[in-house]
């Protein structure tokens, strides 16, 4: 094991929906939009599945700070050209009362092809997403490290809930959007590989049967990127706050240097089996930050402030040399105030409280959602 620490340099995608203004209703992007975004933002910006999604990813930053100018720049932008369309963006993983039979996928040939091949479950993938790059040349390290990194998958998701509502009903859940993901094949947990050989050899399998074009099919909760050297975090939902995305960023880029700084000292993180976290996955997606998590080591249920506590102690060192000691002591900030899907039912109540009808009340959510995805802008 090198003692040379791997880049962990972070890249960051998000996925944001497209709301009427007026109606607070989703929209579908014009052309007009995605083009000037393009022009605006050189290559960054991507149309999505759907019409009324749009893509958007930072470049390669070396830290945090990096990332913090790129992603404002990005949601700024696409915040002045959708107001010139009368839209809005918003970054919540399902809108609080569409209906996914009501909307258009975009008409290109991934796309398509995506529609034939998934067929019902695809038509409902109105979901929306944020993945999280780690930079990891090695790919030998890429495979040692996600069976370990796969124990805090949960952890991330819990702070980045952002979808609590479907078609105008409450779930109940804190992040619906992975209960329409997981329908898809080849999600969820990573399985325990062995060795990158071994990953080739499974993505390999498809590939040559004609099942997948590539491992970007591989649609796992952290997987090594078909396109970059990198660890990819896609477990959370888009976060609706930009200092919650930076924070939950900088937790995936320590937690990676955590474990390689063990690694280098011939030392491990203890791997589960996969259906204990599993467990915490499910309380993560059901109760968020509220009910806490499964510590498997002392076989007690932990809160999460007390779980926040613990990752600004054991990730100190390492977000001291990447520098974002500020973003991870923010974790503590996060779980006290809650996560997005909290937000939006504090919104939901007060306005059901003060008289408003479910109708309305819902699209008190959406312009709550409108006004914080520029906060920190």
């Amino acid at each position: 094991m090198s003692r040379t620490a791997p880049a962990l340099s972070l890249g960051i995608e998000e996925e944001y929906l497209l709301v009427n203004t007026e109606t607070l209703e989703l929209a579908n992007a014009p052309t007009a939009l995605i083009e000037e975004c393009s022009g605006a933002m050189q290559g960054q910006v991507s149309p999505e599945f759907l019409q009324c999604q749009i893509e958007i990813g930072t470049k390669v930053c070396a830290d945090t700070s990096a990332a913090r100018d790129d992603l404002k720049r990005l949601r700024a932008t696409v915040a002045r050209c959708a107001a010139r369309h009368g839209l809005a963006p918003i970054a919540a993983s399902c809108h609080p009362f569409a209906d996914w039979k009501q909307q258009e996928h975009t008409d290109k040939s991934r796309y398509n092809e995506l529609e034939q091949a998934l067929a019902g479950v695809a038509r409902r993938l109105l979901i929306c997403g944020m993945h999280v790059h780690v930079g990891i040349e090695s790919p030998a390290l890429r495979i040692d490290l996600i069976n370990q990194l796969s124990y805090f998958l949960p952890h991330l998701l819990a702070m980045s809930a952002s979808s609590p509502f479907w078609m105008g009903q409450d779930t109940g859940l804190a992040s619906y959007r992975l209960t329409v993901f997981d329908n898809l094949p080849r999600t969820g947990l990573p399985p325990q590989l062995n060795s990158w050989a071994e990953f080739e050899r499974m993505t390999g399998a498809l590939v040559d049967l004609g099942i997948i074009e590539d491992s970007s099919k591989i649609w796992w909760d952290l997987r090594p990127s078909s396109r970059f050297p990198t660890l990819e975090t896609r477990i959370c939902d888009v976060p609706t706050r930009l200092e919650h995305t930076l924070t939950i960023a900088a937790l995936a880029q320590c937690f990676t240097r955590m474990l390689w700084r063990l690694a280098a000292k011939n030392q491990r993180w203890r791997i589960y089996d996969s259906m204990l976290i599993g467990e915490n996955r499910w309380r993560a997606q059901r109760y968020g930050l509220n009910e806490g998590m499964i510590d498997f080591g002392q076989r007690e249920i932990v809160p999460f402030s007390m779980l926040a506590d613990e990752m600004v102690d054991l990730l100190g060192e390492d977000a001291d040399a990447l520098g974002c000691r500020q973003e991870v002591e923010n974790v503590r900030a996060l779980v006290a105030g809650g996560n997005s899907a909290d937000h939006q039912r504090e919104v939901r109540n007060e306005r059901l409280a003060a008289g408003d009808s479910p109708e309305e009340a819902m699209r008190a959510v959406v312009r709550h959602l409108i006004d914080a995805f520029h906060d920190g802008l």
